[in-house]
């Protein structure tokens, strides 16, 4: 089973940045497709972005493309979301995700970490 602990969260201004972290244990980070994923109160959790396990594909929701960006380091056991010209919309929770398949679908993944809070004021 592989555990993710997501980190980098916080409170923000609009237009300011981020870099939210998650690290794996527990299994072959190179192997797994990891991704991020936001929810908001009431919400289902949202697809934000997915890298496949080399980091040669990757994409992003339509509405976060040219402010998100989605990257790992395999020696790290690292994925990263650089989160940059922060919108109050874009608060909510954050979580990390691993699995098998290169997809955007929630239910794709079979790993979840415990999710980080990100907070963008106005």
């Amino acid at each position: 089973q592989v555990q993710l602990v997501e980190s980098g969260g916080g409170t923000v201004q609009a237009g300011d940045s981020l870099r939210l972290s998650c690290t794996a244990s527990g299994g072959t980070f190179s192997s797994l497709v990891m991704a991020w994923f936001c929810q908001t109160p009431g919400k289902e959790r949202e697809f934000v972005a997915v890298i496949s396990g080399s980091g040669a594909s990757a994409t992003n929701v339509d509405s976060m493309k040219g402010r998100f960006t989605i990257s790992r380091d395999n020696d790290k056991n690292t994925v990263y979301l650089q989160m940059n010209n922060l919108e109050p919309e874009d608060t909510a929770v954050y979580y990390c995700a691993a699995g098998g398949k290169f997809a955007v679908s929630a239910g794709s993944f079979t790993s979840w970490g415990h999710g980080t809070q990100v907070t963008v004021s106005s």
